[in-house]
């Protein structure tokens, strides 16, 4: 009988030891191993969303490169077919008449003392509440009417390329919700009017040079231009530009004025 008997498992101190150690409570409490978690988790949320954006911004790089390229090529084409068709017309006897201007730039000379109403009107209506703004408008009939009704407080003119890019580039604003704030970066231009296809500063500017589908929502986009007095002074405010003055259309001279006040 006594050998049959099984023999009682004898407790070790090392088997003891054991056991404390697994049922032993952890130092750190359940709650800051919960938040430790949590901030992993945010964490490795973010640096993958950085990783995301970064290939984003290399993609969009590229793009952007694509399209200055295309600009380019295109004001190059446009300049070599207007030479083109002055030589040829020359060549002819005849003379080459250019496309009538769809872009005027416009400037403020003069304040509002012993200004009518309406003409008060129209330069709010043109955004042009101080001297010395500017803002790019698209020619039309109702926008030359407007111009000439208050002709004898702005000066106006056809901007060029250099211009437009020189304007934008240097003293170029946005309105952001609601905020005047400096185009320091592509990502402010595609963040506003991104869902009109208009990602970087060279699609602003092709769409304001070239009157495009987008102009208006641009030119709104844009702050106006707040210039500085031009170098020299003005010589006559009061008298209209062809007479010697300074106030009216003095066409393609208007880049003369915009080096001057820029």
């Amino acid at each position: 009988m006594a050998d049959t008997e099984k023999e009682a498992p004898v407790k070790t101190p090392e088997k003891t030891e054991e056991k404390k150690k697994k049922t032993r409570v952890p130092k750190v409490p359940e709650s800051i191993l919960k938040k430790r978690k949590t901030l992993k988790r945010v964490s490795d949320a973010r640096k993958k969303a950085k990783t995301i954006g970064h290939k984003k911004g290399i993609a969009r790089r590229k793009v952007i490169f694509k399209r200055a390229e295309a600009y380019v090529r295109e004001y190059r084409k446009r300049e070599k077919d207007e030479v083109r068709l002055r030589k040829l017309a020359k060549k002819q006897g005849n003379f080459y008449v250019a496309d009538e201007p769809k872009l005027a730039f416009v400037i403020r000379i003069r304040g509002i003392n012993g200004v009518s109403p309406q003409v008060r009107k129209i330069l709010q209506l043109l955004r042009l509440r101080q001297i010395n703004n500017g803002v790019f408008i698209r020619i039309n009939k109702s926008t030359h009417n407007m111009l000439r009704l208050v002709e004898p407080y702005i000066a106006w003119g056809y901007p060029n390329l250099k211009s437009v890019r020189e304007l934008i580039y240097k003293r170029g604003f946005g309105k952001i919700h609601g905020q005047r704030i400096a185009l320091t970066d592509n990502e402010l231009v595609r963040k506003s009017l991104g869902h009109k296809g208009i990602i970087c500063m060279e699609d602003l500017i092709h769409q304001i040079f070239t009157v495009g589908p987008h102009f208006k929502r641009t030119s709104n986009f844009l702050w106006p231009f707040k210039l500085s007095h031009p170098k020299g002074g003005m010589s006559k405010k009061g008298t209209h530009f062809v007479e010697g003055g300074d106030h009216g259309n003095r066409e393609d001279y208007i880049n003369n004025m915009i080096r001057r006040m820029n």
